[in-house]
Parts: C-alpha cells; structure tokens; sequence
C-alpha cells in the first residue's frame, strides 16, 4: 500500500527519516488526489466503519478525526452524526485537506500536528485515528495528545496494520524482496507493520493514562489493478527503488508475481489481504 498520510515519514527505521513531520512531509495536489481516488476505495474506506463501530460513534458527540487524510473516517463519522454533533479532521498536509474540503465542505477542516493537537482539554467526546499511528516519531506523545484532548469519560480509539510476520501475503512479498535487494529491505518495506504488536500498543496506551477497552483484529483486503502495480506502490514510496538497480527492480516485480499467485484473480487483478487491529482506550478514572 502506499506508504502515504498527512502525518508521515518516508520510513521511521531510518535515523535520517526521524525528523518532524513536520519538516519532512511533503505531499503535492495530484498526489492528494490519487490518494483519495485511489488509496480510499482500496483501502481505507474499507477499515473506516469497522474504527467508527468499535468506538461507539453515536450523534451529538464531539469527534476529532487525527491525521485524517482526505477525511474518510470524519466522513463515516458525519455520515453517522447526520447534522447531530461536531466532527473535526486534522492533518499535518494541505493538498490532503483542500481534497477533504472539496468532497465535504460542511466538515471542519484544520491543519495541525498530531504530536501537539491545537484543541484545549477535553474537547472532544472521542478522538480517532486510521492507519497513521505507525508512521508518528513519536507514538507516545501522539497517544498523550489524543488522551488530553477528549473529555474525562471519552474515548481513543485507533488502527494500525498487524505485525509484517501475521501478513499472509505482505510477509512472503517483503522476504522475497529482501533476498533481491538486501536485508535494508525489510526494513523500508515492513514500516506499515511497524505498530502492529498488540502488547507493545497496550504499553504505550497505559503510558498515555488510558487502558485499553476493547480490541478487535480483523483480516480486510487492499484491492490492486495488477500485482505489478501492487510492487510499484510498495516499492516507489519508499527511498527502495532509488537504492536498487532496475535489474533488481525486475526480479522483485517477477518475485511478486510468484509469491502473490494465491492472492491474484484470473483477471489480473490483486486482492491482498491486510491484517489489522482496532484499539479502543479511555482514560483510568473512568
């Protein structure tokens, strides 16, 4: 998938790549909407509902949606609200938000950093976020934030993609791309999974004076035109592609094609699957 958020990095395994979002990130106009014409209905549309259900969205609350993208989580949270309640999508990137006030401009859209909210205390009833905790420099902060931000009996709740070893497709494909271009691979590959240890999330969630609530891992599935555009996605958005020759390029494109054969439809098409937990936290004096 593409490795492309309003609050990322390029890859947090890299001591060049921890610096601010902030002073890294970088995201023009087309790719904003390639992101929502693409990425949203091959991915993230689909895990929306299931983060929006776990938390207990419900009319009249106050939502604040963190790194939200183009908005499709406060999209599924307005649609919920229909007109009862406010919701709030926050991103670091610009292109992403003039895409979300395009496609709903009753929503309220702000630009700011996930690591130091621009909200008082207490001032959500429930604060979100998708698929983005795994690329913040600094998980634990952003956790804090989210914490303060939502009122005493409020609710954390946030997704992030399994472990790369329980991927039934990502694990093959990164190995197989490992032997080609070398163990650094892993790495710049495996950064999506990088939260995806359940105990560890658990840790951070107690550090940030939450306790986790409920969990809920699900198996859902990133829809590709080809496998080739599967590996142009994974490969071209991480700094890989600059660090490999195109002969080892080739080899990673024919390796895909092998290992994901049982995720591939007779039309071409990929259908991977993509393991992934919902967590839900609130605060202990609850």
């Amino acid at each position: 998938m593409a490795h492309v958020h309003g609050e990322i990095i390029h890859s947090a395994q890299e001591d060049e790549a921890m610096q601010t979002a902030r002073e890294t990130f970088r995201l023009s106009a087309a790719a904003a909407e390639m992101y929502e014409s693409q990425f949203v209905p091959a991915l993230f549309a689909e895990w929306a509902p299931r983060l929006t259900d776990l938390a207990g969205i419900a009319p009249g609350q106050a939502v604040l949606d963190v790194a939200c993208g183009t908005g499709i989580v406060a999209r599924t949270v307005a649609d919920l609200q229909r007109g009862k309640g406010r919701i709030v999508g926050l991103d670091l990137n610009e292109a992403m938000l003039a895409v979300a006030r395009r496609v709903r401009p009753e929503i309220e859209w702000r630009r700011g950093d996930a690591v130091h909210l621009p909200f008082p205390e207490g001032s959500f009833d429930v604060a979100l976020c998708q698929m983005a905790f795994m690329f913040f420099p600094d998980r634990a902060q952003v956790l804090k934030e989210m914490a303060r931000v939502v009122t005493a009996t409020g609710t954390v709740a946030f997704s992030v993609p399994s472990r790369l070893e329980s991927q039934p497709a990502y694990a093959p494909f990164v190995e197989m791309a490992a032997r080609h271009a070398g163990p650094e691979a892993t790495g710049l590959l495996g950064t999506y999974f990088a939260s995806g240890d359940l105990d560890e999330l658990r840790r951070l969630v107690d550090a940030a004076g939450l306790r986790v609530a409920a969990t809920r891992t699900h198996l859902g599935t990133v829809r590709c035109p080809s496998v080739d555009a599967f590996v142009a996605t994974e490969v071209e958005s991480t700094p890989l592609r600059e660090r490999i020759s195109d002969d080892v390029y080739a080899c990673i494109r024919e390796g895909a094609h092998e290992v994901l054969r049982p995720f591939t439809k007779p039309g071409g098409a990929a259908e991977i699957p993509l393991e992934g937990h919902v967590i839900v936290a609130r605060k202990h004096a609850c």
